[in-house]
């Protein structure tokens, strides 16, 4: 029977072994293209672009690494790799989005009224063209008339620039009056892409189940675009 005192040192002993050979170096071994064993305490060249082992002195298994990649190879890999990254940028991103998605708008009545609110504001714009083409075209008519009296002469230099400034002013609104209706095409198709996608998602779709939203301009995006195009909208005459 081994004494106390004896077993504690052969513990000692052991603990003090075991970050030694721990800390030993390392043995590498592979099979080569060939089929041959080979072992080497350093790195074996014949071994890297195979998966070879990293051994402990006793022979059990440190690690296994994989085959070193040819520039070639670690480039393809490294495209998977950011097309992996993206696919799960693009899934965040709709997941993020559904979920933005359902807390702006619980039910169908509270997308309707985003709706109307976004229509609304270009709406406005529309009148405000029309009137002032309605102003355009009473400030023309006795320019107009005036002109007629000058009929196969040259016209004064004050009435030309009158009628070219008041036609300037008048395309300038129908321009703008063309952008807003395509502007309300727009904003209903955002929104009607919208209320698809969140129909599914009310009745239980999970967020980003349902793929990346469309890229067309969502409600927010329309809101934008109805925004910037408010700063150009015509000033109505004191």
């Amino acid at each position: 029977m081994v004494s106390e005192p004896l077993f504690q040192r052969i513990c000692l002993a052991a603990a003090l072994a075991w970050p030694v050979a721990a800390l030993a170096s390392p043995i590498y071994a592979c099979v080569d293209a060939n089929g041959k064993h080979i072992t080497s305490d350093r790195p074996i060249a014949e071994c890297l672009s195979r998966e070879h082992r990293v051994l402990n002195p006793d022979g059990s298994t440190r690690e296994i690494r994989s085959p070193v990649m040819t520039a070639d190879e670690q480039a393809e890999q490294d495209a998977r790799d950011r097309a992996k990254a993206v696919r799960a940028a693009i899934e965040a991103d709709a997941i993020r989005s559904d979920r933005n998605l359902r807390s702006r708008y619980p039910n169908e009545a509270a997308h309707q009224r985003a709706r109307a609110a976004a229509l609304d504001d270009v709406r406005r714009t529309l009148q405000l063209s029309q009137r002032r083409l309605d102003d355009l075209a009473a400030e023309r008519k006795p320019l107009e008339e005036e002109a007629e009296f000058y009929a196969g002469r040259q016209l004064p230099p004050l009435l030309k620039q009158q009628l070219d400034g008041n036609e300037a002013a008048a395309e300038a609104q129908r321009t703008l009056m063309v952008n807003q209706r395509a502007e309300t095409q727009r904003i209903n198709a955002a929104f009607d892409a919208e209320l698809a996608r969140l129909r599914a998602v009310w009745s239980g779709a999970a967020p980003g189940s349902l793929g990346p939203l469309p890229k067309a301009p969502g409600a927010a995006a329309a809101s934008t675009g109805v925004a910037a195009s408010a700063s150009a909208k015509p000033k109505p005459k004191p």
